[in-house]
């Protein structure tokens, strides 16, 4: 497997001839007692009860720690090989557990673990960004069936986040603000695309919303990196709270979701280059991305780049409100694509 950088959009692709992993296990490798997995690269026990979140190399990582990325040109194309890392971050113990469900002390532990292995990575100058990321159910490419999340760390900056990143420099040349804050301030004061508030944290049906029901968890203050904003605060429960809240009402109308955190890039990677993302304190804003998936196929993507969404966001935010912030011995339902 190679990284590909396509000279027109730029964007770097994966390509390689990879075949599914067959393990042989009939018992899931993830539960406590498997012989199948060797130590975890980190591990952060619970402190109100037994158990821990733990962290494993993917046994079919995307990116290899070892080495260089060696960027290389093929004529007029550029190429490079996958350095990085592909970790697997098993939220629970238990096999069942679902994020909708689960005690907010549990979550909070959980994203300080995605903030203390973040940082950790960000340490190393060969990894330009790392993310978390989680695909819930099989129409989003959920592999493993143990509850957890993952991590990748990548030689590039991916293509959104670049936009994003770009965009953000842009807006705060011109009008001296950050962008994510001046949405957060605007969508709370029109309140139509809001579906939950606490006192430092809004989750909002974004106004060009890319799929029915796209939620964005965003803080109320400026901060530009995940990490470091988690890992300067005493407790992360009131994330955990909103987080789960979100996951509830959306569990409601969909099984399937990716959920993405977006984060500062890492500025030591090119600590050579002068005003390498000089100004990401100023002009970027941490969140999280969290797209519901369709049980049937629609149009969401019928031209690339340019989506298509036949619920508005103000819609999609009206239901969700409606919808009860708790999981707990609420039936299944399928996401339908109707305006209310």
């Amino acid at each position: 497997m190679e990284l590909r950088k396509d000279p027109i959009t730029r964007s770097w692709v994966l390509t390689g001839d990879g075949e599914p992993l067959q393990t042989g296990a009939s018992s899931c490798i993830y539960c406590e007692g498997s012989d199948h997995l060797p130590q975890p690269i980190y591990s952060l026990p619970y402190q109100h009860r037994p158990g821990a979140i733990r962290v494993y190399p993917h046994r079919r990582p995307l990116y290899t720690i070892d080495g260089r990325a060696e960027r290389r040109a093929e004529g007029i194309y550029d190429k490079m090989r996958t350095v990085g890392a592909h970790e697997v971050i098993v939220e629970s113990p238990d096999h069942e557990a679902r994020l909708s469900m689960a005690d907010e002390r549990d979550i909070a532990h959980l994203l300080r673990c995605w903030a203390l292995r973040i940082d950790d990575l960000k340490r190393d100058m060969r990894f330009k960004y790392i993310t978390v990321f989680k695909n819930q159910g099989a129409i989003a490419g959920q592999e493993i069936k143990h509850p957890h999340s993952e991590l990748t760390a990548s030689p590039f900056i991916p293509r959104r986040i670049l936009y994003e990143l770009r965009s953000s420099q842009e807006y705060f040349v011109r009008k001296e603000r950050c962008v994510f804050c001046d949405i957060e301030r605007q969508e709370e004061q029109q309140g139509s695309r809001v579906v939950d508030i606490s006192g430092n944290f809004l989750a909002l049906c974004p106004f060009a919303s890319r799929v029915p029901y796209e939620l964005w968890v965003i803080p109320r203050y400026h901060h530009s990196s995940f990490e470091s904003d988690l890992l300067h605060r005493a407790e992360n429960t009131e994330l955990a709270g909103i987080l789960r809240r979100c996951l509830a009402r959306l569990e409601q109308l969909t099984d399937a979701y990716h959920m993405v955190l977006h984060t500062s890039p890492n500025t030591i990677a090119r600590k050579e280059v002068p005003g390498y993302w000089a100004t990401l304190d100023d002009d970027y804003h941490w969140h999280i991305e969290i797209l519901p998936i369709a049980q049937t196929q629609t149009k969401s993507y019928s031209i690339k780049e340019v989506y298509y969404c036949p619920t508005s966001p103000e819609s999609a935010a009206a239901r969700l409100k409606d919808l009860p912030s708790s999981r707990e011995l609420l039936p299944q339902r399928t996401l339908e694509f109707q305006s209310r």
